[in-house]
């Protein structure tokens, strides 16, 4: 019995800790760091970087759907032959676009996960000194609140602080 009485203090206390924190703030660290200006620089590179891929593959979906139209347009006239052919041209473009599809996604993703690698030092570098120099106690995690005040997100400003950074 006493057992229990001293887990469940210990949680009470655990609970409240929190609660006692004078000073609080929230983040939204992923906002912060997609609304920085090096995000948007680098999602412009990026484009630019890919944009001979996009319209490849801009052009094999066109092929599809062309293929596609002409087998659905065809399908009561063509002979079995004829249909079988076209069968295997839309396979043909479909099969190719989904592919480099999937590649520019990848090579997407490798970048993207380049460039927060390379930034995390900065982003937490910038919210330490943020915490330091305004004194919180405790900072949470924007997505982990049901409802936080705007006076307490300090989203914004580790966005502007993360913008002077070099």
């Amino acid at each position: 019995m006493k057992a229990i009485v001293k887990v469940v203090l210990l949680c009470a206390a655990l609970v409240s800790a929190p609660a006692m924190a004078e000073k609080v703030a929230v983040l939204g660290v992923q906002e912060a760091l997609l609304s920085s200006q090096a995000a948007k620089n680098f999602r412009n590179q990026l484009k630019t970087r890919f944009s001979a891929d996009v319209k490849q593959l801009t052009q094999l979906e066109k092929q599809a759907k062309t293929a596609r139209d002409k087998l659905q347009k065809n399908k009561d006239l063509a002979s079995q032959e004829e249909l079988n052919k076209m069968r295997m041209q839309f396979q043909k473009a479909y099969t190719e676009f989904q592919k480099r599809g999937k590649v520019l996604q990848q090579k997407q993703a490798q970048e993207e996960q380049a460039f927060l690698k390379q930034m995390r030092p900065k982003l937490d570098k910038v919210i330490r000194g943020l915490i330091e120099k305004q004194g919180f106690d405790v900072v949470v995690a924007k997505q982990a609140t049901l409802y936080a005040s705007k006076k307490i997100d300090i989203t914004a400003q580790v966005v502007e602080l993360l913008n002077k950074a070099k």
